[in-house]
């Protein structure tokens, strides 16, 4: 009887990044776990099993209750304009020409810029007093907005940075899966005199269903985990108006130390990330039409 020689080779090639997954991913979900259950002193680095009454305590909190309604009124608001308003877009810029090339590239250069310089921009377009959009309301003989010092609208506020920052990489994102859909496809239905609504009803939005599927996917999970906006313009303020589970998480960590409540915060926004990803997939995976 013989025996194959086992080679550990390629094994040890990936024992550095199973190392890394290990002890960066895999260990702190687990131990945020951990904490989540139990109530954690700091002075004396103790931690005692509560079981779920930091659960209990979270889900009793009006403040938290109102920044859950928060993250998914973000989360609805955020995802549903972008990418709809990102689909009209890319079917207007989907053209040849120097002047088309321009306007794409216009359009997605906010997407590479980092989102803490973004926020510093919009916080400065937004002041009520000196802000630009305050001058452009009232060159038209609007009143001013108080923007992000409003509890009426500092959500509101935050929802239109994501949108201007998400949208380049959405409309770009489509842009490619439009020039994947064979010509032969848009000719033949063009031929049977198919209009424009026919065409993108009918022909883009099937052709671009893989796409559209991911777009959706990435931009939900994106928006779950929004906290350099928040942090800079806002600090979920004025009240608890414009807080989200992420900066909320922070704060109640980092500023309140109150690990064991922020670690249960982290459950639940994993918990909620992954219901929803695989509500997404569940519903939309059927209709996704794969070439």
């Amino acid at each position: 009887m013989s025996f194959r020689k086992i080679d550990f080779t390629a094994y040890l090639c990936l024992l550095p990044a199973l190392i890394g997954s290990l002890a960066f991913t895999v260990y702190p979900v687990f131990y945020v776990l951990y904490l989540s259950l139990h109530q954690v002193d700091l002075l004396s680095g103790t931690s005692t099993f509560v079981s779920i009454d930091n659960y209990v305590r979270l889900f009793g909190s009006e403040d938290f209750l109102q920044m859950l309604g928060n993250t998914f009124i973000y989360m609805t608001f955020t995802v549903v304009i972008s990418c709809s308003l990102s689909l009209v877009l890319a079917v207007m810029l989907d053209r040849p020409g120097w002047f088309h090339s321009f306007i794409q590239t216009a359009v997605f250069s906010p997407h590479i810029i980092p989102l803490v310089s973004v926020s510093l921009l919009w916080q400065w377009l937004m002041d009520k007093d000196a802000g630009l959009l305050n001058m452009g309301l009232q060159s038209l003989g609007l009143p001013k907005l108080l923007w992000i010092d409003s509890p009426d609208t500092a959500l509101m506020s935050l929802i239109l940075v994501a949108i201007w920052k998400s949208l380049g990489f959405n409309i770009i994102l489509i842009i490619a899966g439009m020039r994947s859909i064979p010509r032969e496809t848009l000719e033949a239905a063009r031929l049977e005199n198919g209009g424009p609504f026919i065409m993108f009803y009918k022909i883009i939005i099937p052709q671009l269903s893989p796409t559209i599927f991911f777009m959706l996917t990435v931009n939900i999970i994106g928006s779950f985990q929004v906290f350099d906006s928040v942090k800079v313009m806002t600090g979920g303020g004025p009240g608890n108006s414009s807080n989200v589970l992420v900066h909320w998480i922070y704060q109640t960590g980092f500023e309140f130390y109150r690990f064991g409540d922020a670690s249960a915060g982290a459950v639940v926004l994993f918990v909620l990330v992954s219901t929803i990803t695989f509500l997404n997939f569940g519903i939309l995976h059927s209709k996704v039409h794969y070439q």
